[in-house]
């Protein structure tokens, strides 16, 4: 019965896969449906690679598109053949297996075995001597090369665009949750954020191949596995044994809250029973289910207790470290001071002008913010305003004969035009209303314009 169900569901996946797909492929390919058209592109490659390189281009972006339109970079031969592309009448692309070969030679696919597995290369003498030979064959030329044949239906490959881009992923929702330049965190939470384990494994290899993150293990009476990601545009730095530390305790954290979540589930369950006891009039039974409900709730508050208390050190790991990173950055101002010969009399003075910059500015928008909506001006008034000045303009522009030194004066009339353009169109901006603003803003501008264009 669980075979059947599992069976089923695995069906509705890859039924509502398979629609998905259709509904993007058709956007995309105006004439995906044609017969004709199709024909020619699933049929596989032959001749010279200019007589295919039309299609190979077209079969590789639309394999990515959909990829990323699924929010995976993990891809299988048999799922491209069998959801992804198969047309009605049973026709598969004959040349899927061919893009795939040349994506890998071009290095926009990795097949699983291409990428390195921290986990285990870093545990076991034998994974770490695999590595350096991978590397050194890589290096001097002698990898073996791939065949179409490789890509067998049910071998993992890997986009390398949307790896790197569900890395950047990754980084950036840690780094909204830890504000330090690395962050540690347990293997399980890691998968958590990649989407999974099997796209955990790609992201860390790609990071770690990057010098962007580092796998952890204690391993006491329990195995704890981590990782230790770089947040800020530079490499991880040295694993510590403050790591390590931290890595236990994130470890227990994750362990205190699954039990939390076991522990509710049994509450839930006790609550549940002992009401339909109560109902059915089995107070004896009740009574038992009710024992069990406070005891559950006991563990409860232990279980919290710990946990609180567990993220109390962290609390205080995390305060220890800011305090750190500001003694640092202490320093290297001192330093800075003395290397540029400043006194700090001097750096008083910045401080002050900068905080009366900040007062200002803050005046300001405490007046704008606190400016009733009845002063606001219309659009009207001041559009009226700038004709009027217009007609000024060119009226004085027509009847002054401009001498050599009546040119600063122009020069001065245009800089002025363009001063009161700009404030009204500034004021514009603002949508300021009311007679009495309107009576200040002209009170402003007449003057200033008068003076000007009576030089």
């Amino acid at each position: 019965m669980m075979t059947d169900c599992a069976s089923n569901d695995i069906q509705e996946e890859e039924e509502e896969e398979r629609l998905k797909v259709r509904e993007l492929v058709r956007r995309e390919v105006e004439d995906w449906d044609d017969p004709v058209k199709a024909v020619a592109r699933f049929k596989g490659f032959s001749g010279q690679r200019s007589d295919w390189e039309g299609r190979y281009l077209f079969w590789r972006d639309l394999i990515i598109k959909v990829a990323r339109h699924l929010g995976t970079f993990i891809i299988r031969p048999s799922r491209l053949n069998n959801i992804w592309f198969r047309r009605e009448g049973a026709l598969s692309p004959l040349c899927l297996h061919q893009v795939l070969f040349e994506m890998h030679n071009a290095g926009e696919l990795l097949r699983d075995s291409d990428l390195t597995d921290p986990t285990r290369t870093s545990t076991s003498p034998s994974g770490r001597l695999s590595l350096i030979l991978r590397k050194a064959m890589h290096t001097l030329g002698f990898s073996t090369p791939s065949q179409p044949s490789d890509f067998s239906e049910d071998c993992y490959c890997i986009l390398s665009t949307l790896l790197k881009e569900r890395a950047l992923q990754a980084v950036q929702l840690l780094s909204e949750n830890h504000w330090t330049s690395a962050c540690v965190i347990t293997l399980t939470k890691f998968q958590e954020t990649c989407g999974g384990p099997k796209e955990a494994s790609a992201v860390l290899s790609y990071l770690s191949g990057c010098g962007k993150a580092k796998y952890l293990v204690v391993r006491k009476k329990d195995v704890m596995e981590g990782v230790k990601v770089s947040l800020s545009s530079g490499e991880v730095s040295e694993v510590t044994s403050l790591d390590y530390h931290v890595l236990h305790l994130m470890w227990t954290v994750d362990k205190l809250e699954q039990q939390l979540e076991v522990i509710d589930q049994r509450c839930r369950k006790s609550k549940s029973s002992a009401v339909g006891c109560l109902k059915s009039g089995n107070r004896r039974i009740a009574l038992r289910h009710a024992r069990e409900l406070k005891l559950a709730f006991q563990s409860r508050e232990k279980c919290t207790l710990l946990l609180n208390r567990v993220e109390e050190v962290l609390r205080v790991i995390a305060d220890a470290e800011s305090s750190r990173k500001v003694s640092e950055a202490m320093k290297v101002g001192a330093e800075a001071m003395r290397e540029n010969k400043i006194s700090i009399e001097e750096v008083d003075l910045c401080l002050e002008d900068l905080d009366t910059s900040i007062r200002s500015i803050n005046q300001v928008d405490e007046l704008l913010v606190s400016a009733p909506l009845s002063a606001v001006l219309e659009d009207e008034d001041i559009d009226d305003e700038l004709k009027i000045l217009e007609l000024e303009i060119g009226e004085d522009s027509n009847g002054a004969s401009i001498s050599k030194n009546g040119v600063d004066s122009v020069a001065a009339v245009a800089e002025e035009s363009e001063t009161v353009d700009s404030l009204s169109d500034a004021l514009s901006n603002l949508n300021f209303k009311g007679s009495a603003a309107t009576k200040a803003v002209r009170k402003r501008l007449s003057p200033s314009s008068t003076e000007v264009l009576t030089v």
